[in-house]
């Protein structure tokens, strides 16, 4: 199951993404990283998807999408928030220090 396997490189890029933020290292490709596995779990689990359409699997369908739409939408959410935590902090903290 590739969806599986970029989920899981998303998820480790983006504990690594703050890891370097909080070292205080560039932490840009990191999180460009974790935002592209991001989109490649989705592009997997929707081709995934289309097999099923294409075998006519109904029952599949009908058990796994329900679910997985909320879960994918949940999970893609809190990558993109995660994965912009650090630029977030870094404006909050520029401003605060321009004050």
């Amino acid at each position: 199951m590739l969806f599986m396997l970029f989920g899981v490189i998303a998820i480790v890029a983006t504990l690594f993404n703050l890891y370097l933020y909080k070292a205080g290292k560039d932490y840009k490709l990191a999180m460009a990283m974790g935002l592209s596995f991001t989109a490649f779990t989705l592009c997997a689990e929707y081709s995934l998807v289309s097999r099923w359409v294409k075998v006519e699997d109904w029952a599949a369908l009908m058990d796994v999408v329900p679910g997985m739409e909320r879960a994918l939408w949940f999970l893609t959410i809190v990558s993109i928030l995660l994965n912009l935590t650090p630029i977030l902090l870094e404006r909050i903290s520029h401003i605060r220090n321009s004050q």
